[in-house]
């Protein structure tokens, strides 16, 4: 009764992203011996076991590198005179290798449908580092051709335009940003209508990093409270946050309102000057104005006298108001900008009063940089791409970026940061030293050594 039935077949697997083939042109993921293999196999038999009628079917055990897939099956059929006969045969498939379409697109690497051109114009990537773990942490690289990385910015190669919109959209949720598309004809077929097209898509992020000092227009700075225009980027997120020195009042910014009312940075990053704190009072109460907005919890009003460390042999000082009284004490080092002497090349800040603007805003403490380094008992992982030369201020900047993780909260909270094993664990109850991240905020790095996946030899 088994006459007609073949006895042996062929299955195609694709050793890259381990699917096998369901005719005509679907690939699907399966598990050796599941429920699924098992129908894709007998989808082969169907047309031949339409004579008969199957009672059982199973897999017998193969050596999984043997590339064979042995069925057992049980059939029934009616003979002479009512007689039912039943009969178990094995039927044995020969596992092919075969490229699927989409392992053979990303292995030749110049074969892409879309792009992503992802542009920020300044001088820091403070903001393009923060963006590079938040792809990691929801996978968003996983389906990527290829990650290139040019001088301002980074550009992601995607097999189809619905993969790169999905970037698109995942990037104007979680960075300031406005994007536009366009799509270039590559080829058209006049009989059957298709259309093969070659999408861009280009994602500016706002030009404000983390640290920046910005001048608002006059307009925007009413609207967000009657704040002062001359205010410190404490951080950017999905929001630009920014927080008023003299008053601590904070105010949050979005893509569209910057683009609306847009501003720039006042100061690069090179241009920091250190300073030494000669005298602090901390201001506990101050007037609101009127139309005052927030006020942030986390910051502590102070006055201080400052001098630059440069200009230790003067008597030359500076007089400040404060948003960072909470961790500054008398004889403190601290990093700023020096407003009362530079020439501010601003449409705003031109047109400002000359006694509103500050003589010197200070960013942040200053801690010894190497000692920071030597403790630091964590790492970040990084995206697989195609860099150009390594420029020495890309470590720097990198640098900047781990020591903004360790100061701020609210950021460490969408990075995923690991232990580092090769450094020891010392106490976390160091009052005085430099902030630094809790071991209960870090992962474990999965490391997966020859023997765990079953290696010759290997005990179960």
């Amino acid at each position: 009764i088994t006459e007609g039935i073949p006895k042996q077949g062929t299955v195609h697997f694709c050793k890259q992203c381990e699917r096998y083939l369901q005719p005509p042109g679907t690939w699907i993921q399966c598990s050796l011996e599941s429920r699924e293999l098992l129908a894709l196999c007998l989808k082969k038999l169907k047309a031949s076991l339409s004579k008969v009628r199957l009672i059982d079917a199973g897999f017998i055990w193969t050596e999984p590198h043997s590339k064979r897939l042995k069925l057992k099956l049980t059939v029934q059929k009616e003979v002479i005179n009512g007689a039912v006969l039943q009969q178990v045969f094995v039927v044995e498939y020969i596992v092919q290798s075969q490229m699927c379409e989409d392992c053979h697109r990303i292995e030749a690497k110049d074969f892409w449908k879309a792009v992503v051109q992802v542009r920020q114009k300044t001088l820091h990537k403070k903001t393009f580092y923060y963006l590079e773990q938040l792809i990691l942490k929801h996978r968003l690289h996983q389906n990527t051709l290829r990650i290139k990385e040019i001088h301002d910015g980074l550009d992601f190669y995607y097999s189809s335009k619905q993969q790169a919109q999905k970037m698109v959209d995942f990037l104007q949720c979680t960075v300031p940003s406005r994007s536009k598309s366009s799509q270039r004809l590559i080829s058209h077929d006049i009989h059957s209508n298709v259309y093969n097209y070659k999408s861009t898509f280009s994602v500016e992020i706002v030009p404000i990093c983390k640290d920046s000092v910005v001048c608002l227009s006059p307009k925007l700075a009413q609207s967000l409270g009657n704040m002062s225009q001359i205010c410190v980027c404490i951080r950017v997120t999905s929001t630009i946050h920014l927080i008023d020195p003299r008053t601590l009042q904070i105010a949050e910014i979005d893509g569209n309102t910057y683009w609306r009312h847009p501003f720039n940075s006042l100061f690069h990053p090179k241009q920091l000057e250190e300073f030494i704190i000669m005298d602090i009072n901390r201001v506990h109460e101050k007037k609101k104005g009127a139309g005052a907005g927030a006020r942030s919890n986390k910051h502590t009003l102070a006055e201080a006298w400052v001098r630059k460390t440069s200009e230790l042999d003067t008597e030359q000082q500076y007089f400040c108001c404060t948003h960072l009284g909470h961790i500054l004490n008398p004889g403190d080092l601290v990093l700023g900008f020096d407003l009362a002497n530079c020439n501010l090349n601003d449409e705003f800040a031109n047109k400002m009063n000359p006694h509103s603007i500050p003589d010197v805003v200070l960013i942040k403490k200053s801690y010894d940089r190497t000692k920071r380094q030597r403790r630091r008992n964590w790492k970040l992982k990084e995206l697989q791409r195609d860099r150009e030369a390594p420029d020495t201020d890309d470590e720097r900047q990198y640098q900047d970026f781990l020591e903004d993780l360790e100061e701020d909260e609210a950021i460490r909270k969408n990075v995923n940061i690991y232990r580092n094993a090769d450094i020891p664990v010392e106490s976390d109850t160091d009052e005085d030293g430099p902030p630094r991240i809790s071991l209960a905020e870090m992962l474990e790095d999965l490391h997966i050594s020859q023997d765990a996946t079953g290696g010759e030899g290997a005990e179960m």
